[in-house]
């Protein structure tokens, strides 16, 4: 027989699933248990003591019983004082007792226990099976799991205790009144001042923001790191455990099916025991077929435990009823509110983390069973649905990690040699990023949650900030002053929506650098907000996937002085918006795929510089209209498919700097060296065979690069132009270097590197400007120069030496 220990395993749930329990399961167990007390003790009982003791009925006395049946009175009968004689031995008479047992005891009398048992287990089984279930129970385990961690986080009571400090803080601003706001709170409607739209941060909510003071309480100020790596890790399970659980409400139906089927075994179980009760009895009459071995037909049997079975049976029968009960009002209660809909209503009054979302499905049902327990979990466990509440905990994280100091540690000098600070894929901005007082460039990458507080406007310093990915927030104090002060902004995004509205009002900015994508799905230009707030803008950079020109750029064409377009490959239509930028002096229209150079850029009368590097350019007869464009000095045609110059590029007379390498030119035209005032001429990495001799004609010339051509000769007229500095002769088929170079003393940089020289001229060394780290040659032409020119040539080593001499 099974041991009440083992049996009572059936009903052994983890301790921690306790918090999933109600009541009336928990009081469902305690009745189940004594249900297995009952069964175990019937059948131990029975097991033990259980038997029917028969007597014969003798014959001459079976008229006599009969008729005494019949009037309800027996017949008194003589006593023999020798006893009764019935002619049988006690063998014959344990024969009969076991037959006997099982033919004239009812059914219900010998197996009442295993009933009892078999039905308790089904009930402890259909209390239990939720807990069991694999597509349950491990969504059980990880919600009891991440709830008790919850509960226990030192992040919960901290963040309960500084909004409690919040409440009373803005209760007693209440009632100081609305006079005595911060006084750098600003209150003006300044022209160029935020709308309703832009992304500020309010005061709406539980907000952590500088202008509104808190306080704090001293024993939690500072979280432990360990703590508050937990309490992050946490915010992501819960995170995770929801979107998991939500889709769902397995859990409840499963819960509703098993509280239905309790309710049917109830009625079942009281159904038919109550029909059987009356079976137990006391007295048996047993008619065993077995008179040619006795000799006697009918026997008169007693069953010893039948009193004690039927009490125990009708308790069973109470305790049954007392079940069913408590059944029927769990189902009441499961279709009485709506179990699939839980709300957070009353947390968020109570600890004012007025962004926790209400929930549903199966993650409401176990929310509903916890708060039978105990109300206290769900409210503490609503800290980490909120969003605000991570939001801090980012916040005093970032801000105990990174200090004043060791952000100090990362403040670095750029190539302008100003301060600069950049910050990667941190959770928010550190408060003592604002104290850097001195810094010039602020660098925000990959930070989502960045937020721009007041305590910018001690920065007096900072004139450049960069976004990248970053939709970053600004109080309003914060806006104020980076709109007075700020004269240069880097925005990096995937999507214009992105770009941060209060971009659009920095009336005082001097340049915009954009990049990312400002094309819709169906290639039209949503382009960017009015940029007419602009005024003062002079520089604009746009690395997009244009088709044309953004309309909105017109409302700062005036006085934009240099436009920068890198397109990444699409192709720029329309350009007609150009003709509007007169004051335009720099133009880059870079990987925009044209084939001609815009008839647009004609009419940009105050051009001084245009860049129209990878493209696909094939000719270049326009440029006979850039005779109109007095002023142009500088023109970059690099990177694209020309393949010859036409001679009226000679109508550029103030032309001092001509880019065209990277294409497909073979030779050089006379035309080129007309230009009297050109100082600068790259046509490198091209197919170029050799060098005019015109080129002695250019006597302003200061670099020449022809690296990456088809040279052989060095024509003598090279040398003529004395004002070199910079000569790129690399990989090409020069075989000897003329002994005139000496001629160009104010040379600092040479490239001979990748040619088939087989010695370097001595006269190296009347370059007087020359040293070896701006030559560059294979080392063992260097190494066969007279040891006086290495000298000359080595005099400046701390210069560090160039592209690998």
């Amino acid at each position: 027989m099974f041991t009440l220990a083992e049996v009572a395993s059936l009903n052994d749930i983890q301790p921690t699933y306790r918090i999933l329990k109600p009541w009336w399961d928990v009081f469902m167990d305690y009745l189940a248990v004594v249900m297995l007390m009952v069964a175990i003790f019937a059948g131990t009982m029975q097991l033990t003591k259980d038997q029917v003791v028969c007597l014969p009925v003798l014959q001459s006395t079976v008229n006599s019983k009969a008729q005494a049946s019949t009037s309800g009175k027996p017949k008194k009968e003589q006593k023999d004082s020798s006893g009764r004689k019935t002619n049988l031995d006690f063998q014959q008479y344990v024969f009969i007792n076991q037959m006997c047992y099982h033919l004239a005891l009812p059914w219900y009398s010998k197996y009442f226990p295993y009933l009892v048992l078999i039905h308790t287990i089904i009930l402890i089984v259909s209390s239990n099976f939720w807990f069991k279930y694999p597509k349950t129970c491990s969504k059980i385990e990880h919600f009891v799991s991440i709830l008790g961690k919850c509960f226990e986080s030192p992040w919960t009571t901290k963040a309960l205790s500084e909004t409690a400090c919040e409440d009373s803080e803005e209760n007693k601003q209440r009632l100081t009144g609305a006079s005595s706001l911060p006084k750098y709170v600003s209150t003006s409607s300044d022209e160029g001042s935020p709308s309703a739209t832009t992304p500020m941060i309010t005061k709406s909510g539980f907000k952590f923001s500088a202008d509104k003071p808190m306080i704090e309480v001293p024993s939690v100020t500072i979280l432990d790191k360990k703590d508050g790596e937990q309490a992050k890790a946490l915010f992501e399970k819960v995170r995770k455990f929801r979107a998991h659980v939500e889709d769902s409400d397995l859990i409840y139906k499963l819960y509703v099916g098993q509280t239905v089927i309790k309710t049917v075994k109830f009625i079942f179980i009281l159904c038919y025991t109550a029909n059987f009760v009356n079976t137990i009895s006391f007295e048996h009459i047993c008619n065993p077929k077995v008179e040619h071995l006795i000799g006697y037909t009918q026997f008169e049997c007693t069953h010893n435990m039948a009193y004690m079975l039927k009490k125990l049976l009708i308790s069973y029968i109470s305790l049954i009823c007392v079940y069913g009960f408590i059944c029927l009002y769990t189902l009441f209660w499961l279709f009485r509110i709506p179990l699939k809909e839980y709300s957070f209503e009353k947390v968020r009054e109570e600890s004012s983390f007025s962004d926790i979302p209400d929930v549903k499905n199966d993650f409401a049902f176990l929310l509903h069973m916890v708060d039978q327990y105990d109300q206290l979990y769900s409210k503490r466990f609503g800290v980490f649905l909120s969003e605000v509440s991570e939001n801090k905990l980012r916040e005093i994280s970032l801000n105990h990690e990174w200090t004043f100091e060791k952000l100090r540690q990362h403040v670095s000098r750029n190539a302008q040699d100003k301060q600069e600070l950049h910050l990667f894929m941190l959770s928010g901005v550190p408060d003592a990023v604002f104290d850097l007082t001195d810094l010039d460039v602020l660098k925000l990458e990959l930070i989502p949650e960045a937020k721009i507080p007041a305590k910018i406007s001690q920065m007096t310093n900072l004139q450049e900030l960069h976004l990248c990915h970053c939709p970053a927030k600004v109080e309003q104090t914060a806006f104020s002053f980076l709109r007075d002060h700020l004269r240069c902004l880097h925005v990096k995004f995937t999507d214009v929506a992105e770009i941060p509205a209060w971009v659009y009002l920095l009336k005082n900015l001097r340049e915009l650098y954009l990049i990312g994508n400002l094309n819709s799905e169906n290639n039209k230009m949503i382009g960017l907000e009015s940029l007419r707030e602009l005024r003062h803008l002079k520089i604009l950079h746009v690395k997009s996937n244009l088709t044309k020109i953004p309309p909105n750029i017109t409302d700062v064409a005036p006085h934009l002085t240099k436009l920068v377009i890198h397109n990444d490959g699409t192709k720029l239509v329309v350009l007609n918006s150009l003709k509007k930028m007169t004051n335009v002096a720099e133009l880059e229209l870079q990987s925009c795929e044209l084939e001609r150079i815009p008839h647009a850029i004609f009419s940009l009368s105050n051009l001084q510089e245009l860049d129209l590097k990878s493209n696909s350019i094939r000719t270049i007869e326009e440029i006979i209209s850039f005779q109109h464009l007095k002023r142009l000095t500088c023109l970059k045609l690099w990177h694209n498919k020309i393949v010859n110059i036409p001679s009226s590029i000679t109508h550029i007379k103030n032309l001092e700097s001509l880019y065209l390498s990277n294409n497909k030119l073979e030779s050089l035209p006379a035309a080129v060296f007309s230009l009297q005032k050109l100082r600068c001429l790259d046509v490198s990495y091209n197919s170029i065979l050799l060098i005019p001799v015109e080129i002695g004609l250019l006597q302003n010339l200061q670099h020449f690069h022809i690296t990456g051509n088809k040279i052989d000769v060095l024509p003598k007229q090279l040398f003529k132009c004395v004002k070199l500095r910079t000569l790129s002769l690399g990989q090409n088929c020069i075989t000897s270097i003329p002994d005139k170079i000496s001629q160009l003393v104010q040379l600092t940089h040479l490239e001979l590197k990748g040619n088939c020289l087989d010695r370097l001229p001595a006269t190296l060394g009347q370059c007087q400007l020359l040293r070896k780290s701006g030559l560059v040659v294979e080392d063992h032409l260097f190494d066969a120069l007279p040891s006086e020119v290495k000298e000359v040539l080595n005099q400046d080593t701390s210069i560090p030496f160039a592209n690998g001499i």
